[in-house]
This record gives C-alpha cells, structure tokens and sequence, in this order.
C-alpha cells in the first residue's frame, strides 16, 4: 500500500544552515556546533517539499536521516575513498567521465537542490560546485562528437535538471544532433525532492528524436509526495520512460518491507526499479552501509514476495573506477556431471539435469 504525504514541517525556501534546522525543531541547540563544523566539509540543503515531509517527532525520519547532517559524517574509516567510483581516472575532458566504452557521464553541473548525506561525490558537489563554463561545455560535447564509441550520454551531476530551461535545452539539442549517440540517460532526483521544477515545458524540452531516459533517485515511499507522483507523470505522460536507482541505507531502507513497498509504489506509478545500490565507499558514510551479505539477503526475500517488474539489479561499484557488477545472490549450484542444483525462493534445492551436447 502506497504511503500517502501528510505535510509536517512547513518551509517556503530550502534548508541551508544549522539555524533553519533548529527554528524547523530538527536539531536542538546543543547540536548547533556540531552541525556547523560538519557543514564546514559538506554542504546542508533540503527543500521545502522533503522538509514538509519530515516528522520532527520522529528520531529515525527516514527523509531527515538522508538529508540532515550527523556528526559521524566526519568519522572516515581507511577504505573510505574521496573519489570512491574513480571518476578522476577516467576524465580526459573536465565534465565527462569515459568509464565504459559505449557511454559516458556527462556532468554540467555540481549542484543539487538536497544533498545526501551519503553521496558518492560529496568532495565535489555542494552549494560551492563548480558548474561547466560555456567553453567548458563546448569542448564537452566536442568530446563525444569526436568519439562515434559513444552510444549513450548520461547527464548527471550535481542534479542535471537543476539547471535552466534555456541551459537544458540547449545541451539535450546538442545531444539530440550527434548522429552516433542513440539515447540520453538523465539522473535526477527532482521529481520527488523538488518536484515544482517539472512542468509541461521541461518535458517537451526531454522530447526530442532520441530517446531520452530518465532514472530516478528515490530511497524510501515516503519521498512520494502527491506532487512528486505528478512530476513523475508529466515526464511519462509526455513518453518519457522512467526508471528507478535506490541506494539501500542502514535504518532507513534495509528491510524487505520498505523495499516492497518502495519498488511496488514505483511500478504503480510506471517507473521501473533499476538499481539498488550498495553504499559506495565515500568519506564519512559508513554509518549508512550495510554488509554485502545483508543485502544478499535483502534481494533473496525480495525475489520470493515481490513481481519480476520490481525487482531491481543489486549492484556494487567497485572502488577505484573498475564499474559496476551484480552483486546479488546466487541459485544455481554445479554439481559433477554437468547437473545443478538450484535453490528456489523458499530455499528449497531442485536437481537440474545435465544437458545433451
């Protein structure tokens, strides 16, 4: 069952400061200090639409847990990387990131309009990002002329549609004439956290000859808002396919019934689930992780309760800029002869039999 949004905290600009957080009664005032020296490294943001959300009462808020700043986000444990997926490896020009040889990342913008507390660029993203200058963009977007390997183009960031219309239109344009790119991936997560922001012009400006793809952000059913759930329509409405990346996250979204309800309030509302994420090795975020094997599991409960068209790949981006694999748990079994077993989604074992030549 769908979670419906009952709005608690109202806020007519967005959240920036320790202060807006005490007057909003998020944090007391002996919390202000330690607030202030974690937004000194990260930046606070979080919008009137996920503030109106947030249960003050409530100490595990699964909106205020991904958006307001903990003291332990200073805590870095050695694996913890300030470029944990390896973009800078693999930046030949400033706002792309050639990873994969068929696709690559294009990043205009190092802003967001909330900031996670979990981000995997937080080195790099906040209210001090640098975005792409004119002449920086240009030699972007040479950049994938000039390579006729590129098939995709992932806009993301800092948040892609942050950006203005003029801005957004003139770089989906640009993309829509590169005869070699055949589709547009766009990673946001302003449908659901500043939802105001997609109106009938902004999904015209996505409607081009290629097909452009959306990918959604969302971690939790209670960042569906009404008008979240309306943003996400205009976009489909007008044939922009969506899918769905979610980062699994201690205390907030580990259980199999906040997924269920997650990935089953996504499909009825025609986003598919995409990813889920295993927290990436970023500094300061090891709180929100949970252990491989816990999200092995994760996915093991959820292929026995939830619809194939919910389930989404779990995958790990290895540290370092390697890509990323499926980590998600295993069926099958070799036995000798060419048979297997296969385990089913009650864990129950099946022999299945070798295969003639």
């Amino acid at each position: 069952m769908d979670t419906p949004a009952t709005p608690r905290v109202n806020r007519q600009r967005t959240t920036r400061s320790s202060q807006d957080l005490l007057e909003a009664n998020l944090i007391s005032p002996s919390d202000v200090a330690a607030i202030d020296a974690v937004n000194e490294h990260f930046s606070i943001a979080v919008t009137p639409d996920m503030m109106a959300l947030i249960d003050p009462a409530d100490a595990n808020d699964a909106i205020a847990r991904q958006f307001i700043p903990d003291p332990r986000e200073l805590e870095t444990r050695p694996e913890e990387l300030a470029d944990p997926i390896g973009d800078i490896p693999h930046t030949p020009v400033k706002g792309i990131t050639h990873r994969y040889p068929d696709r690559v990342l294009l990043k205009p913008v190092h802003v967001c309009p909330v900031y996670c507390r979990f981000c995997f660029r937080r080195e790099v993203v906040g209210d001090n990002g640098e975005g792409l200058s004119p002449a920086e963009l240009d030699a972007a977007l040479t950049y994938i002329r000039t390579h006729p390997d590129i098939w995709e183009v992932i806009l993301t960031g800092g948040d892609p549609l942050i950006l203005s219309k003029a801005k957004l239109h003139h770089i989906i344009q640009a993309l829509d004439q590169i005869e070699h790119v055949d589709v547009i991936r766009i990673h946001t997560r302003i449908p659901v956290v500043d939802p105001s922001r997609i109106d009938a012009e902004v999904a015209q400006i996505l409607k081009v000859s290629k097909p452009v793809y959306v990918v959604l952000h969302t971690n939790h059913p209670q960042e569906f808002s009404d008008a979240a759930r309306t943003a996400c329509a205009t976009l489909i409405d007008t044939g922009i396919p969506m899918l769905s990346q979610t980062v699994v996250l201690k205390g907030i979204n580990d259980n199999p019934e906040t997924l269920t309800q997650l990935f089953r309030t996504m499909v009825k509302n025609r986003i598919k689930p995409y990813y889920l994420h295993h927290g990436d090795m970023a500094k300061g975020t090891s709180h929100f992780r949970i252990t491989i094997q816990e999200g092995q599991a994760l996915m093991r409960a959820l292929r026995g309760r939830v619809s194939g068209i919910c389930q989404p790949t779990y995958v790990l981006d290895i540290p370092g800029g390697y890509g990323k694999v499926p980590i998600g748990p295993h069926f099958l079994q070799k036995q000798e002869g060419d048979s297997y077993y296969v385990e089913d989604p009650w864990s129950q074992m099946h022999v299945y039999p070798p295969q003639g030549s």
